[in-house]
């Protein structure tokens, strides 16, 4: 028996929209665009992966709700996620006669989502578009809050837009299509929403080893923290949004030393996890069972806790100099005095992310 449909609203003033998440409800999605959005033309972002396994049933759920769907298929990875795809995407767009009344529907995993975002923002200086979200990553995490953008050669997601989605639609039956790599990397994001939020979803973290089953609860209580700490700090003027990128610092610079596609988001981020773990319990009281508490289930979820020896701790540090958590070259760490109880410091030195980066050796 198919989960019933959990909706978690996201409630900002003006651009409010739902979550919606559940068990087979693919077929569904066109319907639920339809009450958001007036049909008409639409184009479907998707990538080579997910396309062959999605994009028709997704099509033709749009077409029975009065849409006009129009595919465009990506190469899956994180190399597509650029300028040159953006643009490519754009001029598709606009030879098959996509206007400023059209929609744009991503289907995929982050890499989908963000570049589908971005294209939305400025195609034509803005159109609607829906997340239709096919990843762990991507359901729990990036899917929802409204960032989108693009890598450039000197980091990632340093070219994007704020342009949140209509409506997020995410079904986790696509989940047990992906592989056990790409289905792991995704729990990265969710230890990460654990520790800074919510400790006692650990518990659910660790019944969920091994199996598929019974995810909608799991993933809903994630996009449930994603979607508070969005409506408190939407464009990350507070600081409350910026809670969301505990161990994404490092893992970012990572990510990009390695070569992006090299090594998974979440493997990058697996790593910068551990490392800001470390410097929670040098620097702000994180107990060690605690701190045993993070790596353990990164492990058990076959994530990276050793850093590749040929990335330098040097590389890295210079790295993250280009990264959007600075601030007037001001380091802005996020830390954690215990689980659920994270904070952003300005007290990190390069010394210490250089400690940090050593400690995954």
């Amino acid at each position: 028996m198919p989960d019933p449909k959990l909706t978690i609203p996201v409630q900002l003033p003006g651009r409010e929209y739902d979550v919606v998440v559940g068990d087979g409800i693919l077929s569904s999605v066109g319907v639920s665009a339809s009450q958001v959005i007036p049909p008409g033309h639409c184009a479907v972002l998707t990538d080579s992966n997910v396309g062959q396994l999605y994009a028709e049933k997704v099509e033709e759920s749009l077409c029975k709700a009065g849409f006009k769907p129009f595919c465009i298929t990506i190469e899956a990875g994180e190399a597509s996620k650029s300028m040159a795809v953006a643009e490519d995407c754009c001029r598709q767009m606009i030879r098959a006669g996509l206007d400023r009344s059209s929609t744009l529907v991503a289907l995929g995993g982050g890499v989908v989502g963000d570049l589908a975002g971005f294209v939305a923002a400025i195609f034509f200086r803005g159109i609607p578009f829906i997340q239709v979200p096919t990843s762990v990553v991507a359901q729990v995490d990036s899917s929802v809050g409204g960032k989108t953008g693009v890598n450039t050669p000197e980091g990632k997601n340093l070219l994007g837009a704020f342009q949140q989605p209509r409506l997020v639609f995410a079904d986790v039956a696509t989940l047990r299509s992906l592989p056990d790599r790409d289905y792991n990397e995704g729990f990265a994001e969710v230890i990460k929403h654990a520790a800074i939020r919510d400790a006692g979803m650990f518990k659910l973290i660790r019944k969920a080893r091994g199996s598929r089953e019974n995810l909608a609860p799991l993933i809903a209580r994630n996009v449930a923290i994603k979607a508070r700490i969005v409506e408190e700090d939407e464009r990350e003027t507070s600081g409350t949004r910026a809670l969301l990128n505990f161990g994404h610092t490092i893992g970012h610079a990572i990510e990009s030393a390695a070569g992006y596609g090299s090594m998974l988001h979440g493997e990058a981020i697996s790593l910068g996890l551990a490392a800001a773990t470390h410097l929670s319990c040098r620097l702000s009281g994180l107990n060690s069972k605690e701190a045993d508490c993070i790596t353990e289930e990164l492990a058990a979820y076959q994530l990276p806790l050793t850093l590749p020896p040929e990335i330098t701790a040097k590389e890295l540090v210079e790295r993250t100099s280009h990264d959007k958590k600075f601030v007037d070259g001001q380091i802005r760490f996020v830390l954690l005095r215990s689980l659920g109880n994270a904070f952003l410091s300005d007290a990190v030195t390069e010394a210490n992310l250089v400690e940090a980066i050593e400690s995954l050796r």
